[in-house]
């Protein structure tokens, strides 16, 4: 069973940029993907995210060009670097680990608050 561990959230102002990384007890290599999902209170789940273990990124079209994931050399640890973030980003971003068999588990979920 994979364990997902998830940096801390936080809080920025509209503009601001912010950080979060998902650490796995297994490596990418050996899944197929990992990502970040998102949701706010009163919404549907959305993919934000993902990065498969032959590095093929995928975003939601709202974050395009101001998210980008990544991942540490041993595939491990991934990293979504979330600039110039908006009101509409404030959700809670949860982190996902998905096998080869489409079978996903996912972290605690993380707050991401934007606002001035």
């Amino acid at each position: 069973q994979v364990q997902l561990v998830e940096s801390e959230g936080g809080s920025v102002q509209p503009g601001g940029s912010l950080k979060l990384s998902c650490t796995s007890s297994i490596s990418i290599f050996e899944l197929d993907a990992m990502g970040w999902y998102r949701q706010a209170p009163g919404n549907q789940r959305e993919l934000a995210a993902m990065i498969t273990w032959s590095d093929h990124t995928d975003y939601h079209p709202a974050v395009e060009g101001r998210f980008t994931i990544s991942r540490d050399n041993a595939g491990t640890t991934v990293y979504l670097q979330m600039n110039n973030l908006q009101p509409e980003d404030a959700n809670v971003y949860t982190c996902f680990a998905r096998n080869q068999n489409a079978e996903e588990v996912w972290g605690r979920g993380i707050q991401v608050t934007v606002s001035s």
